[in-house]
């Protein structure tokens, strides 16, 4: 396993990050145990989870993950100091999350409560901003008839990033928070947070969490190059595309038990014709190179300048093992040209 510095931090991360939010719905208890013993054992001692997981996200199974992980922290108090713990404060959306509410400072404040007491831990080691307040060009907003700029009114969101500082603030003098990040932000959040955090002598964010993959590269190279300069750790997540480029969501395919025949809050809008065709490309270079479809995808954005850890999650021990031996595989300069000429022709899958 490799390790690598969290933005700036000082924190030491490994190459893959264990991302929690099928535990809860998909997963058990049992399977969480496993899974998070299992990932320790191969020198994995980061992981990720949200207040609002799992995923899909409802009101009857609300902050489950982080119930979950907490119980196992409760039964392994000793390593807890050896795992650098991720979660996220939900942004507006979900009525039974602060009654959709945006994020605020007060929310933090609520949120950061709850989630240390179901977690049982007493400070979280990065806590990040689920998503911006403003529309942003993310979970398939990405084109021109998504996300609107001209429609966002700039002092007003710079007026609550102002006010979400002031809660980071806060939990980081507490001690509740030791450091903060990101996710599914843009070029313009990062410029803005870091301006406000230095006129307001507030820590800069450590990391920014994307989604980021081969049917979905928009982040390269520029938000990457920003983090890169910036020194914030780029941490992709799906960087399987919630398991198309597996390759079992092939010609309509829906395995039992698979994400994609739960219900999808915002529909299944990865499901497009050129991620299909990108796919079945990918699923041929990797059998030719001797290895399955998730580790060609997973290899290839271990790789990626930029990249400091990669999410993975898993619902099954055997696909988590998959998954991790992704990571000591050198992908080589035949494999990333044939890789490359697919990724040229499908820039954006979905």
């Amino acid at each position: 396993m490799q390790y690598n510095q969290l933005g700036s931090s000082g924190l030491s991360v490994s190459d893959i990050c264990l991302g929690t939010m099928t535990w809860g719905i998909q997963n058990t208890q049992q399977d969480a145990d496993e899974q998070i013993a299992f990932a320790l054992d191969k020198g994995i001692n980061f992981v990720d989870t949200a207040e609002m997981y799992p995923v899909p996200p409802n009101a009857q199974t609300y902050g489950e993950t982080e119930r979950i992980i907490g119980n196992w922290i409760a039964r392994n108090e000793a390593k807890r100091a050896d795992i650098v713990l991720m979660t996220k404060v939900a942004g507006s959306g979900l009525k039974y999350i602060r009654n959709a509410g945006p994020i605020t400072a007060n929310a933090i404040d609520n949120a950061l409560t709850n989630s240390l007491e179901r977690l049982q831990t007493e400070y979280i080691d990065v806590y990040q901003l689920h998503w911006p307040n403003r529309v942003t060009p993310h979970f398939g907003k990405h084109w021109p008839d998504g996300a609107n700029p001209t429609k966002t009114d700039r002092e007003r969101e710079v007026d609550g990033m102002r006010d979400i500082l002031q809660g980071i603030k806060r939990a980081l003098d507490e001690g509740k928070i030791r450091h903060w990040g990101l996710s599914d932000d843009t070029p313009w959040g990062i410029h803005t947070f870091l301006t406000l955090c230095k006129d307001m002598n507030i820590p800069l964010p450590v990391s920014i969490q994307n989604e980021f993959s081969l049917l979905h590269a928009k982040d390269w190279p520029y938000l990457i190059e920003m983090c890169e300069l910036e020194n914030i750790a780029y941490l992709p997540w799906s960087p399987l595309a919630t398991g198309m480029l597996s390759g079992k969501y092939q010609e309509g395919a829906r395995p039992e038990g698979s994400r994609w025949t739960l219900s999808q809050r915002m529909g299944l809008f990865r499901d497009k014709a050129p991620a299909q065709a990108a796919t079945a490309q990918y699923m041929q270079i990797a059998e030719t190179a001797g290895i399955t479809p998730s580790q060609l995808a997973l290899a290839w954005c271990k790789q990626v300048p930029g990249v400091t850890s990669t999410i993975i999650g898993a619902t099954s021990v055997s696909q988590l093992s998959e998954n991790i031996d992704a990571f000591d595989i050198a992908l080589s300069d035949e494999v990333l040209a044939k890789v490359h000429d697919v990724l040229r022709e499908y820039p954006l899958g979905f």
